[in-house]
């Protein structure tokens, strides 16, 4: 292994991740004026084929294009398309057989002249499975066999030797970026359908609903209008979210007790005291289908514990609680 000792000094460090940047930056900007002209026909081609498949996006490549390759499936699965990655040497050691009919090849190679693509290749020629190449050889063997070529422009490396691949994979990875993103707002993929896919982490909390959350039945706060404090704060107290709604006759939300409204009453005798002399009257509430991240906004921006969930008759149907929220992963 050759090893070097650093001879860079630390603004030398930043000017050289500034010309990478700068270089990254370039070829972006190029990508951008091919796609205006002749890249973008090819690139409405790739997403109609794409879209109109009955299977699923095949992803392969090798070495860096590889690498990339994998976080494209990964992003294309994910935004509800359903891809996932073939190495080309394992496909030509019996891998050919995951890529059925109703299936589309997405190849990509800087050079298009990849040995190892040969047999996947060869594959989607024989079996007429659509093959989309994402290369800069414009005249290349890929470009040649491929039924839609994502010409990249050649632009230079960040590597000072021009070897490692930099911008060249930047590119690339924008371009899977791009796919994946038409074919989910050509699909009309909701935040809904998202969650469905990232159920976990930080991201599945952020597209949870309230509905996911509150707490329902015996457990909702809740007494009549007309009542006692008393009675009221031994509610309050017995299911300990910090408030109680309070409900007329009807059953709808008319009111809310909070600790708050009780501390702001100590100087009144609280025993002869009714819950209509108390409660805040028009609360903040929210409906069930609200995001988690909408319902904790409207918690700090009114700077309260906990909400009501009501139905389209302003009826309680549940509570949610900052603890809830913050139990997910919601901040």
């Amino acid at each position: 292994m050759i090893k070097r000792a650093l001879q860079l000094v630390e603004h030398d460090v930043v000017d050289s991740a500034l010309r990478t940047i700068s270089f990254g930056k370039q070829g972006l900007n190029a990508l951008e004026e091919a796609l205006q002209n002749g890249l973008g026909e090819s690139f409405r081609k790739a997403v109609e084929i794409i879209g109109s498949i009955d299977g699923r996006v095949v992803v392969t490549g090798v070495g860096k294009s590889g690498h990339i390759g994998r976080k494209i499936a990964a992003s294309l699965a994910s935004t509800g398309t359903p891809a996932f990655f073939v190495h080309p040497v394992e496909a030509n050691h019996g891998d050919l057989g995951m890529i059925a009919a109703g299936d589309v090849v997405l190849a990509l190679s800087w050079s298009g002249e990849t040995a190892e693509l040969q047999g996947i290749v060869s594959f989607t020629r024989r079996f007429s499975i659509p093959l989309i190449a994402l290369t800069s050889g414009g005249l290349s063997t890929l470009a040649r066999e491929a039924d839609v070529v994502l010409l990249l422009p050649k632009e230079q490396e960040a590597c000072p030797h021009g070897l490692a691949p930099t911008t060249s994979t930047l590119m690339q990875l924008a371009m899977g970026d791009a796919l994946a993103v038409a074919l989910l707002e050509a699909r009309g993929f909701s935040a809904t359908d998202f969650r469905v896919y990232h159920p976990g982490g930080k991201l599945g909390a952020m597209l949870s609903h309230v509905s996911d959350l509150m707490h329902t039945g015996e457990r909702l706060p809740l007494v009549k209008k007309g009542v006692s404090m008393p009675e009221a704060i031994q509610e309050l107290s017995h299911k300990r979210f910090g408030c109680v709604g309070v409900i007329d006759d009807d059953g709808c939300l008319c009111g809310v007790v909070t600790d708050g409204d009780i501390a702001r009453h100590l100087d009144v005798n609280l025993r002869e005291t009714l819950v209509d002399d108390v409660m805040t009257t028009n609360p903040k509430t929210v409906r069930k289908e609200t995001l988690a991240t909408a319902a904790m906004a409207l918690l700090n921006k009114h700077n309260i514990g906990a909400l009501l969930v009501v139905d389209e008759d302003r009826k309680p149907i549940g509570i949610v609680h900052f603890h809830d929220l913050l139990r997910v992963g919601v901040a």
